[in-house]
């Protein structure tokens, strides 16, 4: 589960970090007053969608040549960027050529910016333990910094029970040529990041960029937070805080039914059981030059009534141009899974060409029901034969 910019910010200054001062709008008949609040004759104002690039982003067919964050000299400035912002789909290099609709914006004090640096907490899943990352390099262009010099990236590993240890945020803080002065409000930032990452049960918790100010206070310049949705039942404050407008339907849709779904942008989708078996499935997908419409694992123990809405999602994308049902029988016998085949293709109809491979448990009656089912169904021997078979249904 992501939240916003603004969200993230007031986690981080509970625990500690200090951030600039905003106000938060939701039109643009907000935005004056929210300037005027401010205080300071100029502002930035920026667009809070769970994207980021936001900077680089344009508003799709708005006419203006201004992204997601902008400053703004004066209260007309700032409601007039905020009908923009309102108004259009903000495209950037992580919404994809649709954009993304703004509904919430930040209007936030200026910094005056001497350094930019990266901060952010992650899962070790080599070591087993969350990571503390933190650069001299932050910014938009983090991503570019760790692909070509990893070097770059300064690592600690936090123990999940005594957190960020203070030696650790020194050693840091001194590796990332903070003054003296600067040294212990460093420390309390990283030790508060880490606090709330161990705390809510997140997956990632980022700060990007982690600035010094000309007069050298340490802030938290922009914040990202995504959290385990398996420990939302811990955190019903965290939970209050999601924004399903946000988040892509289908993936909401199949939630509800108990499915593990993430939409892609290709024409083939997939239906298996296991995310291992289903993440092998998009790898020959791809190796025999096909494109993966989604991920989608039904799991070991799914019902017809899954089944039948996990097909009613898959053939809801209008991009999809075949289906593969890729099923190892164990818990979920393949006899089952094709009663519940036959029982959605009666029900929601394949207007698409279906590729089905069944193995494991009660494989051969499985094949034979569907064989006596009179329905279109292209039968596969193994994964690869099923990959293959997919492609050429989907061109």
């Amino acid at each position: 589960m992501k939240i916003h910019e603004y969200q993230a910010k007031k986690l981080i200054h509970e625990a500690g970090a200090p951030v600039p001062k905003g106000v938060v709008i939701g039109a643009a008949a907000e935005a004056e007053k929210a300037f005027d609040q401010i205080a300071r004759g100029v502002a930035v104002i920026k667009a809070q969608v769970h994207a980021g690039g936001r900077g680089k982003g344009r508003f799709k067919n708005s006419g203006k040549d201004f992204g997601g964050v902008r400053v703004v000299k004066s209260k007309q400035e700032c409601r007039e960027t905020a009908e923009v912002y309102f108004q259009y789909p903000l495209v950037t290099k992580q919404t994809g050529p649709e954009g993304q609709m703004v509904s919430k914006a930040l209007v936030e004090e200026p910094s005056d910016i001497a350094r930019e640096l990266y901060a952010a907490v992650v899962i070790d899943r080599a070591a087993g333990l969350p990571v503390l990352m933190a650069s001299k390099e932050g910014g938009m262009d983090i991503e570019e910094v760790a692909a070509k010099r990893p070097e770059a990236i300064l690592k600690a590993l936090i123990h999940p029970d005594r957190g960020l240890e203070p030696h650790q945020a020194r050693r840091l803080s001194y590796d990332l040529d903070f003054t003296e002065e600067q040294i212990p409000k460093a420390e309390k930032l990283f030790s508060a990041l880490c606090r709330v990452f161990l705390d809510k049960d997140c997956n990632l918790a980022e700060i990007n960029p982690l600035v010094v100010t000309k007069q050298g206070d340490v802030i938290a310049l922009d914040a990202k937070m995504t959290f385990d949705d398996n420990a939302l039942f811990r955190h019903p404050e965290i939970e209050e805080l999601r924004d399903i407008r946000e988040e892509n339907p289908a993936e909401l849709r199949a939630g509800k039914a108990g499915l593990s779904f993430v939409s892609l942008h290709g024409n083939i989708g997939c239906l298996v059981n296991g995310a291992g078996l289903a993440m092998s499935t998009m790898d020959l997908i791809k190796l025999h030059g096909g494109e993966p419409a989604n991920f989608l694992d039904v799991g070991g123990g799914a019902n017809k009534e899954q089944v039948t809405e996990a097909f009613r999602i898959l053939l809801s994308d209008p991009e999809v141009k075949a289906v593969l049902v890729n099923i190892f029988g164990g818990i979920m016998k393949c006899d089952i899974i094709a009663a519940a085949i036959i029982a959605a293709a009666k029900e929601v109809g394949f207007k698409v060409p279906l590729v089905v491979r069944l193995e494991g448990t009660n494989v051969e009656i499985g094949r034979k029901m569907l064989t006596e089912s009179g329905l279109a169904i292209t039968p596969a021997t193994d994964l690869t034969d099923a990959a293959k078979k997919v492609v050429a249904a989907a061109r």
